[in-house]
């Protein structure tokens, strides 16, 4: 899934490094017929090489005692190179545009992928160590695929063949220099188990680290307005004093990796050049041979070394893939099979609905509740007693599981309706109002794909919403950035936004979480008349700590500890010995001492 449109440039690139290191091998075998055959008299060891030179001389000329000349293998041996150039140039272009687009095609997977997934999956999961997960993984994995696959292949072929003609020259000489390559992957695999661990608790640590970051630029303000500076310093430099230790004493690892495969490389290569020098002496290879030997053993010590390095990275890349793919194992939302649109003037209604966010501590107990279309429902409880749960169980932010009652729409099962259709038809202004870091007019028209285009509906929504005097008090208006999440606006100023761009989606159903709470007594009774002449027809649920807020509404629920204690109109429920009637009375005392 992740390889779309990069599979081509990942052949291409194995391809031109298997052909680049073909030329690499042929190499020495040119070298040592140059100094035994050309220069020297002894008879060639391939004959396929010798024919190949002879029918060249034929073409091009001979030296005067008839061999071919050294400028026909030197001239060669350069093509050979520039071939080889060439295909390693191949390689790390097409694995480059590989490994991008695959990188790229993950980054776009992954978002898509989070933007379905519940929101329950989100309460367990830090938006830091989110943003790292898409970000640093991704780029490590990018890295290894650009650095290490092909670099595997290339490595295995090199070791093979590199054996192999070793082997043809001296058996001795390659023992020994074989003797080496189990202590250099046995420490490899030593500094891997360390390596690996180190670099997952530095992928965890640096999500950590990105979280603390990313809550504090977030919430700003509130550490400013309690005076938390010092104590998230000192939170921050904290974790980035233990993320550093662990880069420290990972690269004290990774040091000593290369320290030790320093001397032991250094080791094998004085021993084959000593004995190889030895043996030469005696007769038993030739000096193109004992040149062809170093030249094959050079080639394969880097690989050899390699090993490690792409154990340590392929570890590293192993991480990485384990943390993307627990993100892509998350379970999506989904309709069922069955789903349906969602019907747009149809009642709404709770039945024996029981919620809990651990199945332990209940935050809905039996709630039974009917909104007929059209009509205001007014809710009021203590913070914590499920008001706003029940908003988030209407549209689905949170499944209700089965067996804990169910809740309808026109008589329809919301489980068995479209999400998107549910989430257009039922509006929410949440609790605390996030917008985005666009222009008001974005913000308050962000359903529509051209907001430019609709701006009279974005401003007929903004007047609605009290906020189009504010709007037009700004230097550019509607094209004024509100930065990030809202910062350059008031309270106040962000929810009324939020209740603009909901009053301009212009669904059937509008949820208000508590979203008058930042505005003044005035502004609110200003917005209500508002939403009463827009909202005529429209079914409208109101979750507010204000009875003043709510005193007009059609029906008014009491909730406390998850179920509903009271219900009724207003004039019904101050005439009892209640909740509400307290709230009332509470809320009327301290309208009289402000007075």
């Amino acid at each position: 899934m992740f390889m779309k449109n990069s599979r081509r440039h990942f052949v291409i690139s194995i391809v031109a490094s298997l052909i680049a290191t073909v030329c690499s091998l042929v190499i020495p075998k040119l070298i040592s017929y140059s100094v035994d055959s050309v220069i020297g008299d002894l008879p060639p060891e391939s004959p396929i090489i010798a024919q190949v030179f002879e029918k060249l001389s034929a073409v091009l000329g001979t030296g005067a005692d008839g061999k071919p000349g050294l400028w026909i293998l030197a001239v060669s041996i350069a093509i050979l190179a520039l071939l080889m150039c060439i295909f390693r140039y191949m390689d790390t272009v097409f694995i480059r545009r590989g490994s991008e687009t695959l990188s790229e095609n993950m980054r776009n997977m992954l978002f898509r992928h989070i933007m379905k997934i519940p929101m329950s999956w989100f309460s367990a999961h830090q938006t830091g160590d989110l943003i790292q997960r898409s970000t640093s993984d991704v780029e490590t994995l990018r890295d290894f695929l650009s650095t290490q696959l092909t670099q595997v292949i290339r490595t295995v072929i090199i070791i093979v063949f590199s054996l192999v003609f070793m082997f043809n020259i001296n058996t001795t000489l390659s023992l020994i220099a074989l003797i080496f390559i189990p202590i250099i992957i046995g420490y490899s695999i030593f500094f891997h188990l360390k390596i690996s661990k180190s670099f997952e608790e530095a992928d965890q640590n640096e999500g950590k680290l990105t979280a603390i970051c990313q809550e504090n630029l977030t919430g700003v303000r509130v550490v400013r307005a309690f005076g938390r500076e010092k104590t998230e310093i000192s939170k921050y430099e904290k974790q980035n004093e233990k993320y550093t230790g662990i880069w420290i004493r990972l690269g004290k690892y990774i040091t000593w990796f290369w320290a030790a495969g320093d001397v032991i490389t250094g080791l094998q290569m004085i021993s084959v050049i000593v004995l190889g020098t030895v043996i030469c002496v005696e007769g038993q290879i030739t000096v193109g041979d004992l040149i062809s030997f170093i030249l094959y053993n050079s080639m394969l010590e880097w690989p050899v070394r390699m090993i490690g390095r792409t154990i340590a990275n392929m570890s590293r890349a192993g991480v990485s893939v384990g943390r993307i793919g627990e993100i892509l194992s998350a379970e999506q939302e989904t309709d069922a099979e069955d789903a349906v649109d969602c019907p747009q003037d149809g009642d709404i209604e709770f039945s024996h609905v029981s919620f809990s966010f651990d199945g332990e501590t209940k935050i809905l107990d039996d709630i039974s509740l009917k909104i007929p279309a059209g009509s205001t429902l007014g809710i009021i409880g203590m913070t914590g007693s499920g008001k706003s749960t029940l908003a988030a169980l209407l549209t689905r932010l949170y499944e209700l599981e089965e067996g804990c009652g169910a809740i309808t729409v026109g008589g329809i099962d919301i489980r068995n309706i479209k999400l998107d259709s549910l989430r257009k038809t039922i509006g929410i202004v949440h609790q605390e109002p996030f917008l985005f870091s666009k222009t008001l007019g974005e913000n308050i028209g962000i359903t529509f794909e051209n907001p430019a285009e609709r701006i009279l509906e974005i401003k007929e929504a903004a007047q609605a919403a009290c906020l189009g005097e504010t709007i037009e008090g700004f230097a550019k208006g509607y094209d004024t950035p509100v930065g990030e999440r809202g910062v350059t606006l008031s309270g106040g100023q962000k929810q009324r936004a939020a209740i603009a761009r909901v009053l301009a989606q212009g669904s059937p159903v509008m949820v208000f979480d508590d979203s008058l709470s930042a505005v003044d007594s005035e502004t609110d009774a200003k917005i209500r008349r508002s939403l009463a002449e827009r909202t005529s027809d429209t079914t409208v649920i109101l979750i507010s700590h204000r009875i003043q807020t709510l005193m007009n509404s059609d029906n008014i629920i009491v909730m406390s500890g998850g179920r509903i204690t009271e219900s009724g109109r207003h004039e019904d429920l101050i005439k009892t010995d209640g909740m509400y009637r307290a709230i009332f009375d509470l809320q009327s005392y301290a309208g009289e001492e402000d007075e």
